[in-house]
């Protein structure tokens, strides 16, 4: 066989750091045509766009998610193995797989789109982005496939690149868009954010698939993986992992139907539920999600890792991998969620100029850290070969929320719907964290994994919201509050963290 020279993998330190740029990149172009939307297009047409989304993420779970996990982990194998050859048709398999499944949803939304936007998104104003989404989850696809073989056999730095250069060009084109059409009507307004999205992915796919083709190139035979066992491979690991994200985006996609009819029954107007809806989606919950770009880079690196260990039987090391990555989310990730929190009024009104943005935003700000924990765990429950368990936690979990919200909100407006987010996502992570301890053995250090950094991001987030105002007493502008009380709510962390005995940096860092 003829073995392609490959570098060597990098630490997951360094791999998560790199992709942590990417993601904190991704995150501030991603906020750059959100505060264009609020803006140039109104609360509104974020209403609209937050209805046409769940649509997006059911097809890409059938169509992409599953394979997408299984590319990664068949092509860790591989490299593990040092089987270079059979990382091509690893990648073919999981295309061909791709668009069996995208063809046939493809020409059930272009035909049934008009149906699909007034009886199942329960707005015919989505029409028009709906028909827009086929293209787009085609090339999210080719691109999505290709990059997560890139992440699984180490190869970082071009999927990185192109996911940059990705979301510059979306925001652009989004905002662009916006700016010299004009749209006056909010369907077309919307149906304008999705062709943004067609733009970007076709930059992004394009770049991956000339790289691929240019690297399969050097290899002149095929791998070991006989063709038929390749395919009941992708379909073991596949299958329940589309499954988990279907049925947990048709609950998110019913979810998102229900919440504008749900506060309709608890009294509002549809324009005031919609505008309700969409400031809690598309400004309240994306503050929250800044930090998570920490989190899925580590997930991107921790997969194929931990996967290697798994396959080579180092037990050990995949125990000592998967603690370090929970700690590098509690020690990171929980912090600035608790420091957002604090700020979230004052954050939302200078972004969005939306004083309801930071509405809700303290108990979310808990249920989003619980994901960010959960989404780990089910990383480590994936590596280990465990997907049916994973499914059935988020499956289970999913449900849960459904009912939840569609008992809660009549009652209690959108609190309803927060209430069951966060309780839920606590139960998910505690479920999750107990698998993870049956199957990979072991156990963390509640102290130094959860009440340290908690009691140390709950004091810096007080000190936060305290130092802000009395900044903004001394006569700074809301920037500049901001700005200082972050650093300063950092410093404090740091400080109560290293009373208690912990230096984050150095646990993440250390073997």
């Amino acid at each position: 066989m003829v073995v392609m020279p490959m570098a060597g993998r990098p630490s997951l330190f360094r791999s998560t750091l790199m992709l942590t740029g990417v993601g904190v990149a991704g995150q501030f172009f991603g906020f750059l045509y959100r505060i264009a939307m609020a803006r140039l297009a109104g609360a509104e047409v974020l209403g609209l766009y937050q209805l046409i989304m769940p649509a997006y993420a059911v097809i890409q779970s059938i169509c992409i998610s599953g394979l997408a996990v299984a590319v990664s982990v068949l092509s860790s194998e591989c490299h593990a193995r040092r089987d270079y050859a059979a990382l091509g048709p690893v990648a073919a398999a999981g295309l061909r797989g791709m668009a069996a499944l995208w063809l046939p949803l493809a020409a059930v939304v272009f035909f049934r789109s008009e149906w699909i936007a007034v009886h199942l998104l329960g707005d015919a104003r989505t029409r028009l982005g709906l028909l827009l989404l086929p293209p787009v989850l085609l090339l999210t696809g080719v691109e999505n496939l290709q990059k997560q073989q890139f992440y699984g056999i180490g190869s970082m730095r071009l999927p990185a690149g192109v996911e940059v250069g990705e979301q510059v060009l979306r925001s652009a084109c989004i905002i662009l868009l916006l700016v010299v059409l004009k749209p006056e009507q909010p369907e077309r307004a919307a149906a304008l954010i999705v062709l943004g999205l067609l733009f970007s992915e076709i930059f992004s796919s394009g770049v991956l698939t000339i790289a691929r083709l240019r690297r399969s190139r050097r290899i002149s035979e095929d791998g070991r993986i006989p063709p038929g066992q390749l395919r009941r491979r992708l379909c073991a690991i596949a299958l329940p992992v589309s499954f988990t994200a279907l049925a947990g985006n048709l609950m998110g996609a019913a979810t998102s139907v229900l919440i504008p009819q749900l506060l309709v029954r608890h009294g509002l107007s549809s324009e005031q539920a919609m505008e309700e809806f969409g400031v809690l989606l598309g400004m309240t919950l994306p503050l929250l999600m800044i930090p998570t770009a920490f989190v899925n880079a580590l997930s991107l690196a921790l997969l194929p890792r931990l996967t290697q260990e798994r396959s080579l039987g180092q037990m050990g090391a995949f125990r000592r991998t998967g603690e370090k990555a929970m700690l590098a989310v509690c020690y990171v990730v929980l912090p600035l969620i608790a420091l957002i929190a604090a700020l979230g009024p004052d954050l939302g009104t200078l972004l969005f100029a939306e004083p309801r943005a930071g509405r809700h935003i303290l108990p979310l700000a808990v249920g989003m850290g619980a994901g960010c924990c959960h989404a780990v765990l089910g990383c480590m429950l994936n590596a280990l070969g465990k997907q049916s368990q994973s499914a059935a936690v988020s499956l289970f979990c999913g449900s849960l929320e459904l009912l939840a919200t569609v008992v809660l909100t009549p009652r209690l407006g959108i609190a309803g719907f927060v209430a069951a987010f966060v309780g839920t996502g606590l139960l998910g992570c505690v479920l999750c964290l107990f698998l993870v301890w049956r199957y990979a053995g072991g156990h963390l250090d509640c102290y130094r994994c959860f009440s340290a950094p908690v009691l140390a991001a709950l004091l810096a987030a007080l000190l936060v919201h305290l130092g802000y105002h009395l900044c903004r007493d001394a006569g700074l502008g809301t920037v500049w509050a901001v700005i200082g009380g972050i650093a300063a709510g950092l410093v404090v962390y740091w400080c109560a963290m290293a009373a208690q005995g912990i230096r984050p940096l150095w646990v993440i860092r250390s073997p």
